[in-house]
């Protein structure tokens, strides 16, 4: 499967989700190396191995080749599917507002708008080409998940889809969010020269933060909690929930607790679980 469409239009969330469902995910791959990189990945022994890769207007490679490619790769004896994520203008500016992310063609000094058109006019023909076109202007994470899942005849085992959801506080709160967790309290490598640089998603940041007494504490605190109450939305007739952490930049101590509380609900036996940092992604 090759996930492509505006930048902006839920391709990383498209890849998490596929990842989330068994799919050996790349992103960015340079898109003339796409048939080496399937005859390298379908080996005969991985028949069950099922593939997506990310090619978009970051690519370096000259995208209006990408239908060859695809035949070289239906060559192999396989059936390539092209997925195009799109989203309204409107939808896009409002995003990247949301959003400390620069468009990859801001670059060329363009204002954002005129970066979003002329991308838009760059991938005409891949969305011409696509076999399935996703339009996410009014969809949520949780509903771009879903979507994904049901469009491409895809199947999860949980009732109850789970986000954790990091957040800046000084760009105001997710407005999908059921529970909401406040971090600014904890310690803040923020103000490590060597730290700042990273992010949550780091082991570096990760070591840190499984140093200090309170941030332990926390995180037993806040899982506690999630175990309790959990359960009992999901016996509420939900389909979603958003638990969403905030500090003060978004990229340290919230995204660290999401990935933590993430994974301890995945150990305590949920299967759809998802994570989604607002200032990184």
């Amino acid at each position: 499967m090759v996930v492509t469409g505006m930048s902006g239009g839920g391709k990383s969330v498209a890849l998490k989700t596929l990842e989330d469902l068994g799919f050996y995910c790349v992103d960015n791959l340079p898109a003339e190396l796409l048939p080496e990189f399937v005859r390298a990945a379908a080996h005969p022994e991985r028949t069950e191995q099922k593939l997506a890769v990310g090619i978009d207007m970051r690519n370096r490679g000259d995208l209006a080749k990408l239908p060859d490619w695809l035949s070289a790769v239906g060559a192999m004896g396989l059936e390539p599917q092209l997925v195009f994520f799109d989203a309204a203008d409107a939808a896009l500016l409002r995003r990247y507002a949301e959003t400390r992310r620069r468009h990859p063609l801001t670059h060329l000094g363009l204002a954002l708008a005129d970066a979003i058109s002329l991308e838009r006019q760059a991938l005409k023909p891949l969305h011409a080409l696509a076999d399935l076109v996703i339009d996410t202007s009014e969809l949520n994470v949780h509903q771009l998940r879903h979507r994904v899942i049901t469009e491409l005849g895809l199947t999860l085992d949980s009732s109850l889809s789970l986000l954790f959801e990091s957040f800046a506080y000084r760009r105001g709160l997710p407005a999908d969010a059921d529970f909401v967790f406040d971090a600014r309290s904890l310690p803040n490598p923020h103000w490590d020269p060597r730290l700042k640089p990273l992010s949550g998603r780091d082991p570096e940041v990760q070591e840190y933060f499984e140093a200090q007494p309170d941030v332990v504490e926390y995180l037993a605190h806040v899982a506690g909690f999630l175990e309790t109450w959990l359960p009992r939305m999901q016996s509420n007739t939900r389909s979603y929930l958003t638990v969403a952490i905030g500090c003060s930049g978004g990229r340290h101590r919230s995204v660290y607790l999401a990935e933590a509380l993430a994974a301890h609900a995945r150990e305590r036996g949920w299967t759809d679980v998802a994570t989604f940092h607002r200032e990184l992604d």
